[in-house]
């Protein structure tokens, strides 16, 4: 089928110019992530992660970011998931936040690693606890016969810790992915976007700014 016909215009947004942004990237990601948040747009803490297998055969799926400083970039998840495999076989990631209804998008480029199971354990805590049950129930990317199944774990998990709390499973984690490289991303009209590249200089330690071509 031919959609090539769907097309639609950028706004035109206030550019973004090198005067405008912050010299640091998080700084930068603070600003578009707090006016993401005041959007009301749905989920602005989601984003698409890309691993690869150590062969080079990528994946992608969208999870949440629950945590970020200037080390990088936190989520949670199973550990013996689809994702964390590729990440154990290969390191290398990037993340993308498609901040649709802004015109906006931010790629991330890191090395990712496991954080503290401490870390971890509180985060799990403030968790509500069905989600804590959730994470018990299901084997993530393990193939099921039917959702069924799934409601009868979950049931299962339910009544096993029905008197306590439920303890943190140990197949279930953090990963920080530490980044090299932020790209920001402003839909202009004409298609003449702006785009800004934050990356590390060859000491690891400032951060150099590019614009680049659309």
């Amino acid at each position: 089928m031919d959609i090539g016909h769907i097309r639609k215009d950028f706004a035109d947004h206030a550019p973004l110019t090198r005067e405008a942004i912050a010299d640091d990237p998080f700084d930068q990601f603070t600003r578009w992530f707090d006016e993401a948040l005041a959007s009301a747009m749905p989920e602005a803490n989601a984003f698409v992660l890309a691993t690869a297998t150590a062969q080079g055969q990528s994946s992608q799926r969208t999870v949440l970011l629950k945590y970020y400083d200037p080390q990088g970039f936190v989520f949670y998840t199973n550990t013996e998931s689809r994702k964390a495999k590729e990440i154990a076989a290969n390191p290398q990631v990037s993340m993308l936040f498609p901040w649709y209804g802004l015109q906006r998008q931010v790629k991330i480029e890191g090395h990712i690693e496991p954080i503290s199971r401490e870390q971890t354990l509180r985060y799990f805590l403030s968790r509500p606890k069905d989600s804590q049950l959730g994470a018990w129930a299901s084997r993530q990317s393990s193939v099921i016969n039917s959702r069924q199944l799934l409601r009868q774990q979950w049931a299962k998990m339910k009544e096993k810790f029905r008197d306590g709390e439920v303890p943190l499973p140990d197949f279930w984690g953090g990963y920080r992915i530490e980044p090299h490289a932020i790209e920001f991303w402003q839909g202009q009209p004409s298609r003449l976007h702006d785009r800004f590249l934050y990356r590390r200089d060859q000491a690891q330690t400032d951060w150099l700014i590019e614009r680049l071509a659309p």
